[in-house]
């Protein structure tokens, strides 16, 4: 074999990493039609727990700021912010998960409706009468990098099925779980959600990367910069969402307030 040719083949083994992929060629409609049209059981476990950790952490908690970090095609970590937030912001590096995320925050579609069942089913979300209008009223969407935030401005934060799934390289993992830890302010409750053992996947024609990364993983990536109080995973189960992947993991925690992120 040539120099030349064990220079490619080293190459093409090298992990991808968030640059090398066409998110603007992300089909929000596809994705967002697979994943939550029909609600998949363990999303809807994770919204019971970011209803009631939420709700715990923020007692009578109100005017604040939230983010959602990476929301893609995906409403329910917003809705599960929005009794506390008078501004909710919506961000997303990919311009057709942005342009989705515009149109869909104006008067949300009904896949959400059992998003929102779950969620009225205790206070302050069972106060509110018109979520769709309320969202529309709070939510701004912007475009932004995960790798490129501003330190220490949200109050509230979530971030689900993100940091794994921009990259193969394990470094670019955990930068990203560091940089939304970071744009949070000392003390602020967040929930964070990741898809376990990943392999990649598709989305229409276009493949997209990820990281395989357990609980473990996520542990370390958190270490020295949150306080978890809860970690849960499930299992993918006998009718999993997508093929490559295990399960499911939810981590809600606090934002240490001296931390290095």
């Amino acid at each position: 074999m040539s120099m030349t040719m064990e220079v490619d083949q080293v190459r093409q083994e090298e992990p991808g990493g968030n640059a090398d992929f066409e998110w603007n060629k992300f089909n929000s409609i596809l994705y967002h039609g697979h994943n939550y049209v029909k609600p998949y059981p363990n999303d809807l476990v994770f919204v019971e727990e970011l209803r009631d950790f939420f709700a715990a952490e923020l007692q009578g908690g109100e005017g604040l700021h939230g983010v959602d970090v990476g929301a893609g095609a995906n409403l329910y970590p917003s809705l599960a912010m929005l009794p506390f937030c008078a501004k909710l912001t919506l961000i997303d590096y990919s311009t057709s998960n942005v342009a989705w995320l515009q149109r869909e925050t104006q008067s949300y579609s009904a896949s959400w409706d059992p998003f929102w069942e779950i969620l009225a089913k205790a206070e302050p979300y069972s106060a509110i009468d018109k979520p769709r209008l309320l969202l529309s009223q709070r939510a701004q969407v912007e475009s932004g990098s995960i790798f490129q935030l501003p330190r220490e401005k949200w109050d509230l934060g979530t971030m689900f099925f993100v940091a794994e799934s921009i990259s193969e390289r394990k470094e670019e993992f955990v930068a990203a779980v560091h940089g939304f830890i970071g744009t949070l302010r000392p003390g602020a409750p967040f929930a964070v959600g990741f898809m376990e053992n990943s392999t990649g996947y598709r989305v229409g024609s276009h493949a997209f990367p990820a990281v395989e990364i357990r609980d473990t993983d996520v542990k370390e990536s958190l270490r020295s910069l949150a306080e978890i109080r809860l970690l849960l995973r499930l299992e993918a189960g006998d009718d999993p969402i997508r093929a490559g992947y295990t399960g499911m993991i939810l981590v809600c925690g606090k934002k240490l307030t001296n931390t290095e992120s």
